[in-house]
Order: C-alpha cells, then structure tokens, then sequence
C-alpha cells in the first residue's frame, strides 16, 4: 500500500517529506488554508526528493492551469476535487498525459458507482461534509467501499489511531493531511510515525 502526504506548504514540510518517504505529496491549488501559488510550488518541488511523485489538488480549475503545472514538471499527477465531469477530464486529457485522480465526497456507495464511469486513473474517497470539497479531518463508512475496480486513495480523518483498519480497506494508497498535523502545522514525529506504520502493514 502506497502512501500520500497531502498540503504541504513550506520548507520545512518538504524536508520532512524528504526524511520520511512517502510515495506522494500533495500540492493544494484550491482555496484552502493549505493553498500554494504555482511559484511556491515550483519552488518546493526542485527541493522535493525525486523518488517522491507530486500531487496537484485541484477544484473546478481550468484544464489549461492542470495541464501548464503538468507540462513544467511541477506536478506529475492530477487530483480534480471538484465537481468536474466526463467532458472536463476528457479535454484535460487531450491537454496532458499525467495520470487523474477523481476524488469522490462520499455519502453513499451509488456515489462511488457514479464516479467509476469517469475517464480517470484512480479514484479518491473522501468523506462527504456538505458543501466542502474536502480537508474535513472526517472519515467516513469505510463499509460502503466494497469492491472497486480501480485503484483508489483513501482519504478522510485518516490518523494514527486508524491505520491499522485502513491497511485493511484494500486501497491502493492512504491519504493523510489533518492526521499528520498539530496545531494546523505538518508534524514531522506524526509523519514519521505513519510513514513506518504504513511501511510495516504493506504486503
């Protein structure tokens, strides 16, 4: 099981990831407390260990943004948190060849259904908190997942105390960004911690 730290926003938080090893990092480009402009992010990932994929977290953006972070190396992949459809993901495919992530805000297991119809790579469960696009620090009924034919992140309230039922799920990677924070801030310990717990659970 591959693991995801989401909503870096400084050095220092790029250097922890660099200690700890995660598979991904995460880059917020939406409206967020954990928001990073485009320069910010370059800027991160020239120090970012190469071995690392970096995320671009995304809500109802333009194609052309997603596919200009793509082309300058700044991202290697494409989280749409939004509310994007079928029409949205297919002209951004015509624009980049990164790999997609559609995030689902999920109340119900038709809302899962629903999203396997979309043109992505992967999926990414979440937990539906009204009219939040995500970053709730809540998780949600990990019983409705079932069975998916698509590789999916888990996401949502994911922390320490957790781990051990989300190595369970049969995602293909957890993603963690509350969960590795005190006080609004990366923690590297908690990063650290969930790092080798993660490490020790994979198959």
């Amino acid at each position: 099981m591959k693991l995801k730290f989401c909503g870096l926003t400084r050095e220092a938080d790029i250097e922890a990831a660099n200690e700890t090893g995660p598979d991904y990092i995460g880059f917020v480009f939406a409206e967020s407390r954990r928001r990073v402009s485009d320069l910010d992010a370059a800027r991160f990932k020239a120090r970012l260990d190469p071995a690392i994929q970096a995320v671009g977290v995304f809500v109802n953006d333009t194609p052309e943004h997603i596919a200009a972070l793509a082309g300058e190396g700044i991202i290697a992949f494409a989280q749409l948190h939004g509310d994007e459809d079928a029409r949205v993901i297919e002209r951004l495919r015509r624009l980049t060849d990164v790999p997609l992530i559609k995030a689902v805000r999920v109340k119900t297991r038709a809302d899962i259904e629903r999203a396997l119809a979309l043109p992505v790579d992967y999926l990414l469960l979440d937990t539906y908190v009204g009219h939040a696009y995500g970053g709730s620090g809540k998780a949600f009924d990990w019983s409705l997942i079932g069975d998916i034919p698509k590789p999916y992140f888990l996401a949502g309230g994911l922390r320490a105390e957790n781990l051990e039922q989300a190595l369970q799920t049969g995602a293909y990677a957890l993603d963690l960004s509350s969960g590795i924070e005190t006080n609004g801030v990366k923690d590297p310990a908690k990063m650290r911690a969930v790092a080798e717990r993660v490490r020790s659970g994979r198959p």
